[in-house]
């Protein structure tokens, strides 16, 4: 049994990867801003999960580490809560840029540093960041996505560097760039679009990899994507 906490855990592939993890008797930290969607998940996956309302634009380091002690180690970290900007380069604002890029980076390295130091105590931890297709290099672009892009670019860069510098601390980093999956978010990017993966077999495919590729890669930035979009 592993100690998980995931972000953005209220909806779409956070919450199938959330249950999953819960269902197979893991002790699961859900994280969200949505509280009724963590109230489901709740009532859903039964005691092995519980639940904190979590804004990463305004992070709660007390709340958190009131539920993180007594857990007393965290071995896997999945940042999996995204926003979407979806806005013309000429108009992204400032406000526009602060959001992007604080819940899609300032956001998850935050929250890396509150859970530094119960990270690794036991068997290697696993901080598993969840990127974009948008932001691989050399991938397929699109118009009006460049924000959202640029922001998951820069937690694919954090991976790897993280991993250099945390390479000593019993600790591996790695990062799944997501294609098309079937969320409100990919809806809302590309209205219309039928994704090839639905948002369960992301999310169980999320919750394999988040308990078991800390064996095998460290600082990699990897495509999960069948088609993108």
């Amino acid at each position: 049994m592993k100690n998980i906490i995931i972000t953005g855990a209220s909806r779409g592939i956070g919450y199938d990867a959330a249950l999953l993890l819960a269902q197979q008797g893991h002790r699961v930290l859900a994280l969200s801003r949505n509280e009724e969607g963590l109230k489901a998940l709740k009532e859903e996956a039964g005691e092995q999960l519980d639940f904190l309302v979590f804004d990463l634009l305004k992070p709660d380091a007390r709340a958190l580490l009131d539920k993180v002690k007594p857990m007393e180690q965290v071995d896997v970290l999945v940042n999996n809560a995204g926003y979407l900007l979806k806005k013309p380069f000429e108009e992204i604002t400032t406000t526009d840029w602060n959001r992007a890029f604080g819940v899609n980076f300032f956001g998850p390295a935050h929250l890396i540093q509150i859970l530094a130091p119960f990270l690794g105590k036991g068997e290697r931890g696993h901080i598993l960041n969840i990127g974009s297709m948008g932001g691989y290099q050399g991938s397929a672009k699109f118009p009006g996505l460049l924000g959202y892009s640029a922001s998951k670019a820069a937690i694919a860069n954090l991976t790897e560097c993280l991993a250099e510098e945390w390479k000593e601390n019993n600790v591996a980093c790695n990062c799944l760039c997501l294609g098309a999956v079937q969320t409100e978010m990919l809806a809302e990017a590309f209205p219309g679009f039928e994704a090839p993966v639905s948002a369960q077999k992301m999310g169980a495919f999320i919750a394999y990899f988040a308990t078991e590729a800390h064996h095998f890669f460290n600082g990699k930035v990897l495509p999960a994507s069948v088609s993108t979009p």
